[in-house]
């Protein structure tokens, strides 16, 4: 009797916002977590830079109304505990109208959930359907073992088709935000099965590689078994996998089993153009989400991609949605600032350019919902892969011989910063440089040719600009020395790099190879004399991108480059 009665009394105090102070809040919180595997606090908002260094243990999931609002699991809460922060527990709203599929063709109607077999089997169906437009890969395994599956959709599919751009759309990496998981699965079933009749949609599929993952995190939706009962936002190990990412900000963040397969897969391919999909909100949040002060070098640009989804969203959509923020869009740190984000690391680690969406205010959409969130975006879906294909882009070559010239990076001097550069194809010598309309240089550079520098570059709305380059090789390895430069060769590298230094560097050098998250990898001194190559050696480190720091022990100088380690 005193067991049950305290069920009950836990159950009411959990059925509303309590405000949280002393021992028996606290218990009522492990109890929800308990049984729920998530809860959401709230606090009062403690300032800007309180609340970054909040978001640096907790999962902060939005601020609003003058308060922050947490998500907590099983490894976030005595985090959070530790702050010694009133807290109000939230009553929970979500969950209210999911409609799980009775069947197959049931879930093809696109007005309920699936099942996760059945998530599976559609995705096969996709691929079997339209063999010739659409191909199923999996990104990896969540930590349940679940696959993470993708699909890739171009006319060509079993082909990589270098000068088609690769674009890339997924949602869900937080498991209970569900409305963009069916957003997905239709956009692709709308893509394939209107491929022969809708011109727009041929257009984009003939022109483009699209790559559509709708569910990021299996183990967050899936959580109590094949059907969507109270899911989370975290996965299985309760991390928050959109605070995952490297970020130079904050090196001490470890990677999900689900993050690092993420990263591998965007890193075989060379998404120029990508979203993620959340709910929770109504907004397109762009670049950055961890710097307030420091804007991306494409800022307007990033502006005026969000203000298009948006203002499509609006004509179609019910009244008022998508409205709030700035009309619809927002720059993320202006909201809140977040680190280990995976849009500041597409944008600034990849050189890819990526926006979140956030489709809807409440995060479990209700099956009577999805049609018009399908209505109120899925225009705006497909204008966005447009997007992509306007710009600069073409083939960087060697002159003498026409071959293709890889890692070339393509500069916008006096405009580009903060890794907004991009570089031209590994295989192929392709680039592809999204920028607004207007009149633009460009300045390409690759190791073991001269600089190229183009002007008058005109840029027209909604038009491609096609430029192929070709550079001209220098008569070795060392005429391109310059003294303020380290030079890296090859690079990119399948093993060992030679480095060359200016004469300033005689005598010993330190170097060191840091990850592109700000981690030392490697250090070791040497002799150096100028004009003799120093071999270093990359031992096991894995395909990606690095840095290499020289430091002179005579003269304090310090150069450092960028090297790229392919396999």
């Amino acid at each position: 009797m005193r067991l049950i009665l305290r069920t009950i009394v836990l159950l009411f105090l959990v059925a509303g916002s309590v405000e949280g102070q002393g021992l028996n809040d606290t218990l009522r919180l492990k109890e929800y977590i308990g049984r729920f595997g998530q809860a959401e606090v709230s606090i009062e908002y403690p300032g800007r830079d309180e609340a970054s260094e909040i978001g640096r243990l907790v999962s902060i999931d939005r601020y609003h109304e003058g308060r922050l609002h947490i998500i907590l699991s099983k490894v976030t809460l005595e985090p959070f505990l530790g702050l010694g922060k009133p807290f109000r527990l939230e009553e929970p709203s979500e969950g209210k109208g999911i409609i799980t599929a009775s069947e197959l063709a049931k879930a093809l109607d696109w007005d309920s959930y699936p099942t996760y077999t059945q998530y599976d089997s559609i995705m096969r169906r996709f691929a079997s359907d339209y063999p010739s437009l659409c191909r199923l890969d999996t990104i990896g395994t969540s930590i349940n073992g679940k696959l993470v599956l993708v699909l890739k959709i171009s006319d060509n599919v079993h082909l990589k088709e270098e000068d088609e751009p690769e674009v890339f759309y997924t949602s869900t990496m937080h498991g209970d935000e569900l409305g963009g998981f069916i957003l997905m699965l239709r956009l692709a079933d709308y893509l394939l099965s209107m491929y022969g009749t809708d011109e727009r949609v041929r257009f984009l599929v003939d022109n483009l590689q699209i790559y559509i993952n709708p569910l990021a995190n299996p183990d967050g939706t899936y959580r109590t078994g094949n059907t969507i009962t109270n899911p989370v936002r975290a996965n299985a190990n309760g991390r928050d996998l959109n605070r995952n990412f490297p970020d130079p900000l904050d090196p001490e963040i470890v990677q999900e089993k689900e993050t690092l397969d993420m990263i591998a897969f965007m890193r075989q391919h060379n998404f120029v153009l990508s979203a993620n999909f959340h709910s929770g909100a109504e907004v397109v949040n762009y670049p950055w989400d961890r710097w307030l002060t420091r804007f991306h070098a494409d800022d307007a640009w990033f502006e005026g991609l969000s203000r298009a989804y948006a203002d499509t969203a609006h004509q179609w959509a019910p009244s008022g949605y998508m409205t709030g923020f700035n009309d619809g869009i927002v720059r993320g740190s202006v909201w809140y600032v977040i680190y280990g984000g995976r849009q500041d690391f597409v944008t600034y680690e990849l050189q890819g350019r990526e926006v979140t969406i956030e489709l809807d205010d409440i995060k479990q959409t209700p099956s009577d919902q999805l049609e018009t969130l399908w209505q109120s975006n899925y225009r705006s879906l497909l204008n966005y892969l447009g997007y992509s294909l306007y710009g600069i882009r073409g083939y960087i070559t060697n002159s003498v011989d026409n071959e293709p010239v890889g890692g070339a990076m393509i500069l916008v001097p006096g405009h580009d910063k903060d890794s907004s550069q991009v570089y031209s194809s590994l295989t192929s010598g392709y680039y592809n440089r999204l920028l607004a309309q207007g009149t633009w240089t460009i300045k390409v550079t690759a190791q073991g040719y001269r600089d190229t520098v183009i002007t008058g570059i005109v840029l027209n709305p909604m038009q491609p600009t096609l430029l192929n380059i070709a550079l001209e090789p220098v008569a070795n390895g060392y005429d391109t020395l310059v003294t303020d430069n380290l030079r890296i060769m090859p690079n990119p590298s399948r093993g060992d790099f030679r480095l060359l230094l200016p004469d300033t560097f005689e005598g010993i050098v330190l170097f060191e190879i840091i990850s592109s998250s700000g981690k030392y990898i490697h250090s070791e001194e040497v002799s150096y004399s100028y004009g003799l190559p120093v071999t270093l050696s990359t031992g096991t480190l894995s395909p990606g991108v690095y840095f290499i720091r020289a430091r002179s022990r005579t003269t304090g100088l310090v150069l450092s480059s960028r090297a790229i380690i392919i396999r």
